[in-house]
């Protein structure tokens, strides 16, 4: 178990990544907010593939059917050809029908809104009860498009932040509650996005580029790669 000063140090570690990356990329950017179930589906796209992707198969989706009450009710093999360039097609087609559906049973609507209304931990876990919904899903949907602190883990975030010694070794959904604790929720938004951007052109998982990275100095893992080729050369 973390002792307090432990997740004090923890915290400061958190506090000089946000300013660091802050400083080193600037404002973050992320594309319009859609929608609160515009998101739900975008994000299950997203699963397993690139933004390219998912965006292609989003507006393949929409455009083939005009509302989600559209592609709920659809033939599921309809669906299935709309978003085949997002990979997993046959997967992903039938989960987006079976959730549509299952707020529809549940809510008497495709309206969630009404999330904003309840504690973030009731709504992260209302959303997580849909199969193919897990933490990273449901933390985007509150933090991109409804403005509720919530810290979405994915590879990205996993890998750059375990590296750093910010986790110890734990499943990606406690990451995602472990992390929420060290970065401040008025920062989540830029956290999440500068770490993935990190991830994706630095800290990537092979052949990392430590020589341009902003944090060396304060990542575990450069300073054992360094302490060991040190102990090689003595």
């Amino acid at each position: 178990m973390e002792t307090g000063t432990s997740v004090e140090m923890l915290k400061e570690k958190a506090r000089q990544v946000h300013e660091r990356l802050c400083s080193f990329y600037g404002p973050t950017e992320w594309r319009t907010p859609l929608p609160p179930v515009d998101e739900l589906v975008s994000t299950i796209l997203s699963q397993n593939t690139n933004d390219r992707n998912r965006d292609k198969a989003f507006d393949s989706l929409t455009r083939r059917f005009p509302t989600w009450e559209a592609v709920m009710q659809a033939d599921t093999a309809d669906v299935i050809e709309s978003i085949r360039i997002a990979g997993l097609a046959h997967q992903k087609g039938p989960r987006i029908q079976a959730v549509l559906r299952q707020i529809v049973e549940e809510r008497g609507s495709l309206d969630l809104t009404f999330l904003a209304k309840m504690p973030v931990e009731e709504a992260r876990a209302w959303l997580m009860h849909f199969n193919g919904v897990g933490p990273k899903t449901a933390a985007i949907v509150l933090q991109f498009s409804m403005d509720i602190p919530a810290f979405p883990v994915d590879t990205h975030v996993y890998r750059v932040t375990t590296r750093l010694g910010l986790t110890t070794p734990m499943s990606v959904e406690q990451a995602h509650v472990h992390l929420s604790g060290l970065f401040e929720p008025r920062n989540y938004k830029d956290d999440h996005l500068n770490i993935i951007r990190l991830g994706r052109e630095v800290c990537t998982a092979r052949n990392p580029r430590h020589e341009a990275c902003p944090l060396r100095d304060i990542c575990d893992f450069y300073q054992d790669i360094t302490n060991h080729a040190g102990s090689k050369q003595t």
